[in-house]
Parts: C-alpha cells; structure tokens; sequence
C-alpha cells in the first residue's frame, strides 16, 4: 500500500526579499516570525551597509540558519534597486516565487498563506491591499493615512488602474512576472518602485490580485519616508501615464 507523499512546507521555492537599513532590532523577530509561518521559504536580507549592525545580525542570522541570506551593499542606494538586486539574485538561483516584506514588523507574516493561495489560484502578481474589504491600518495618524490614501487615488486616476493599494510593499510575484517586467529598466528607486512595478504588471497583462492586509506602523526605528522619496513618486506617475 503506498503512502501519500508528505506535502511540502508553505513556501518551498519561494524566495522573501527584505531591504533593511538599521533594522538591528527588528531583525531577528522579523526573521523568525516569517520562517515559523513559512517554514519552506528561503529569506534574502538586502542590507545597505546600516550604521547600526544589522548587517552583522543578519550574517548572523544565515549562520544560524541556511534558510537565510544577506546580499551586503555598500551604502544606502534605495528601496527600488535593492528590490531589483535581491530579485535577480534569486531568480539566478532557480526560486520560483518571490516576496517583498519590510523587516519593520508592519507586514504581518500571518497573511502569507492568503498570498500562497492567489498564487495557487493562478495569480501572477499579488498585492497586500490597505484599501479593499477586510484590509487597513493600525498606528497611522490621519497625516500619514491621508498621504497614502491619496497618495494610491492618486496614482490610480491617473494611471486609470484598478489595483486600489498601489503603494503597498507587501507584494508577491511569480518568476515569469519578474521576468516579464524587465528589473533592469525599473526607474523608480523609492517608494514609487511600487507604483511601477504593479503599473508594469498591468500593462504587461499579468493576472493581478488584490489580497487584505492589516498594516501595523512600525514599533522600533524610523520611517524611511521623506519629502524627495514622495516627489519622486508624485513625478514617476507622470512618467509612467506619459510613457517616458
């Protein structure tokens, strides 16, 4: 009598990608949390040589377990091209699902197996959503809530797009999606990396998906946010409706 085969762990072939910069604190938490509810997944940790260590926790982490990676960078280059360089490390390696996750704590790793079941349905591209039922926020002030509200309208009436979160970070691709959105000629290097990339998806004619997420603001360190990261993204909507 054969016995069924052992179902492989959620998150066999994937590959979460996590920017950090001073991260030290929230590092490990993060590190175990996603690996408890993922425990197939493999985790890339793209540091951008922090002043605080958390390049040397993360070293420390891939010693302690050979799910975990670190791409080391030599200065603080940007969430976009980080994202581009830890996607190309993985695709060169054969993974054949990927995530972006921010190492703050704010992505929480309980809503994985909802990305893994859009992605068995058949999704392509899967966005953790703010803005659609059963999705929102917990920490925000109304300034901070107000900007990423409008910042996602506004980036969907001008792109005329149907995603509603287009600034969400927590996001899942399959590796034709990254494949099909040519990494090397992204533009967008802070918080508009989003914006293009699900933009590019679109276009691209990849199944799109949105999913509810929960965000939590961050409990330790700061906001990466600033005035150029959000110029740059106001400007990149242009760019990308006027097709330059």
């Amino acid at each position: 009598m054969s016995q069924r085969a052992a179902a492989a762990p959620l998150g066999a072939g994937s590959l979460i990608v996590t920017p950090t910069y001073e991260e030290r604190h929230n590092l490990p938490f993060f590190v175990n949390a996603v690996l408890a509810v993922a425990p197939g997944a493999h985790l890339l940790v793209v540091d951008d040589a922090s002043p605080d260590g958390t390049g040397d926790v993360a070293d420390d982490l891939a010693r302690e377990d050979a799910r975990v990676h670190v791409l080391h960078r030599r200065g603080k280059l940007g969430l976009g091209t980080a994202y581009v360089e830890g996607f190309e490390w993985g695709l060169a390696r054969g993974y054949a699902r990927f995530f972006e996750m921010d190492a703050d704590l704010s992505h929480d790793p309980r809503h994985l197996p909802a990305f893994f079941r859009e992605l068995d349905a058949g999704a392509e591209v899967v966005v953790g959503s703010r803005n659609v039922a059963g999705g929102g926020v917990e920490g925000w002030g109304p300034g901070r809530y107000l900007l990423s509200k409008g910042g996602s309208l506004y980036s969907r009436l001008i792109l005329g797009v149907p995603v509603r979160d287009l600034t969400t970070g927590y996001k899942a691709y399959t590796r034709r999606a990254l494949e099909l959105l040519d990494l090397p000629s992204v533009r967008s290097n802070g918080y508009s990396f989003q914006i293009e990339t699900t933009y590019r998806a679109l276009r691209a004619g990849l199944r799109v998906v949105e999913t509810p997420i929960l965000f939590v603001d961050r409990r330790a360190g700061e906001s990466k946010m600033n005035r150029r990261i959000f110029a740059e993204a106001v400007l990149m909507v242009w760019k990308l409706r006027l097709g330059r």
